[in-house]
């Protein structure tokens, strides 16, 4: 399964973004699928998680600013983000795991960075 991101960029602070997260196969429908960050000289942190029945988690300093989606028919997950502020600047992952076989499957990584 391949993962492939595209949607980041150079905004300023206040604005918005739309990470999209295309999968080469149908796996998004059935297993957890999640959204980290790794900021320059810091260890990658989950930003956001939706499980397969629709809940959803995020990181203290994302809520209320960040939503992740899915899109079953189309095999892709989104990260939409508002009101971005220069702390949410990192090279932005998405991921899934799918506990058979113990597959850990990771994007490339998509650059976003919140600079005036």
């Amino acid at each position: 399964v391949q993962l492939e991101e595209s949607g980041g960029g150079l905004v300023q602070p206040g604005g918005s973004l739309r990470l999209s997260c295309a999968a080469s196969e149908s796996i998004f429908s059935r297993y957890p699928i999640y959204w980290y960050r790794q900021a320059p000289g810091k260890q990658r942190e989950l930003v956001a998680g939706a499980t397969t029945g629709g809940s959803t988690n995020y990181a203290d300093s994302v809520k209320g600013r960040f939503t992740i989606s899915r899109d079953n028919a189309k095999n892709t997950m989104y990260l939409q983000m508002n009101s971005l502020k220069v702390a949410d600047t990192a090279i932005y992952y998405c991921n899934t795991y799918v506990p058979a076989g113990n597959h850990d499957y990771w994007g490339q990584g998509t650059q976003v960075t919140i600079s005036s």
